[in-house]
């Protein structure tokens, strides 16, 4: 124990001075000018107290001492998660899930629909990272796209959400194969900043096309979604109105989540999810074997794009506005954040992740201030303690590289 902790010491030491060193200047310094230090020290040493618990279980965990807990721990959760189906399970979600709107307030039927557009923006950007291997930093792009297209159809022509739906998906995945094609004959860091670049330029495109997307201002008056329903007055007719409460846009989000996941897992387990998988270990030895790395490369970014497109609909139909502030890097680091921290390639890896930075920073409202100092210390400590992610997929292959490494 004394061995590993000499190994982690000096690093405890300079990581908590440079908390320090950040902490000072949110807490410490005021909008009239005065320095304060002691709101900063009791933060601080109740950070200082808390992180140092958690390293000496971690030291007692890397000496061996925890065995004798641990695996009678990772035994009984291996039986629990093996006692039921996972259709079990699938269904017992399912129910809460249904029934969720019905005992929420309000606020957290909202928090819920932006979970479920998450979700449904991780799953399409999943198919990107986690599937086919490729990082892309400008993927909500495409959620603007489909965005404004819902937008401009409805407002210009007064088409129906269900009719503008299609073209939305479609246009946003012609985007994607406009910005894939001359970027995805690269590789690594070079196609995340051609693709963070190709991005902003939509971004920017939106921003200043007056004539079309009416610039920084946006468009208004976008309608919500429609739908008929029965009605049995004088005969059998049906009835158009248009959904305001929340309750029905969470039914509705819940449904395009439903339908992200199916497409989602049998794309993964079809032949064409193999495919991408043999290029997310190695592109090399899978454009030898055959494989059209290219096209499927390719494919992959279409098809994540229409997932962004259904998502951006839906946004432009509950929020009644769009504009370009709603689509800015921030957002596609954020849904790369739920991706990475759930599990790349993992479904219910997404869902955990998506709640883990949408829900809970809801719960801790009072911390708000500290959002991104959370997430960069969330990401760095996954990154060293579990780099595969909560749920991290089944089928991970290891690089030759990483096995040398």
């Amino acid at each position: 124990m004394i061995h590993e902790f000499k190994k982690i010491w000096k690093q405890y030491t300079l990581g908590m001075l440079w908390l320090l060193g950040l902490l000072w200047p949110l807490m410490g310094i005021h909008a009239d000018g005065t320095l304060t230090f002691q709101k900063t020290m009791t933060v601080w040493t109740y950070l200082l107290a808390g992180t140092f618990v958690f390293l000496i279980i971690y030291v007692t965990k890397a000496s061996g001492y925890l065995k004798f807990i641990l695996n009678p721990l990772s035994r009984t959760a291996k039986s629990a998660a093996t006692a039921f189906p996972s259709w079990v399970w699938i269904v017992l979600v399912l129910g809460v899930a249904l029934v969720y709107p019905q005992f929420a307030g309000r606020y957290g039927t909202d928090v819920a629909i932006n979970v479920l557009l998450y979700i449904c923006l991780g799953l399409g950007l999943n198919v990107v990272v986690g599937l086919a291997g490729m990082l892309d930093l400008g993927y909500i792009a495409f959620y603007g796209v489909g965005a404004y297209t819902y937008a401009l159809l409805n407002v210009a022509y007064g088409l129906s959400f269900w009719v503008c739906l299609p073209f939305s998906a479609l246009f946003a995945c012609l985007a994607g194969c406009i910005v894939g094609y001359p970027t995805l004959r690269m590789r690594g860091d070079y196609l995340a900043i051609v693709t963070l670049g190709f991005g902003e330029i939509i971004r920017i495109i939106l921003n200043n096309w007056m004539s079309l997307t009416n610039g920084p201002n946006g468009v208004l008056g976008v309608k919500p979604i429609g739908i008929f329903i029965p009605v049995f007055e004088n005969g059998f007719t049906f009835e158009h109105i248009w959904v305001k409460k929340l309750q029905l846009f969470y039914y509705f989000a819940l449904g395009l989540a439903i339908f992200a996941a199916i497409a989602v897992r049998r794309l993964n387990f079809s032949r064409v999810g193999r495919a991408w998988e043999s290029i997310r270990e190695d592109e090399t030895a899978a454009e030898l074997m055959g494989v059209n790395t290219f096209i499927y490369k390719l494919l992959a970014y279409a098809m994540g794009a229409v997932f962004a497109g259904l998502a951006g609909a839906f946004f432009a139909a509950r929020m009644k506005f769009v504009s370009p502030e709603s689509f800015t890097f921030l957002e596609s680091a954020m849904v790369l954040c739920m991706v990475v921290l759930g599990g790349m390639g993992s479904i219910p890896g997404i869902v955990l992740g998506v709640i883990a930075l949408v829900a809970l920073p809801e719960v801790f409202r009072e911390f708000e201030s500290y959002r991104m100092l959370v997430f960069g210390a969330t990401m760095i400590i996954m990154m060293l303690f579990r780099p595969s992610g909560l749920i991290p997929a089944k089928r991970v292959g290891t690089r030759s590289e990483e096995k040398e490494g």
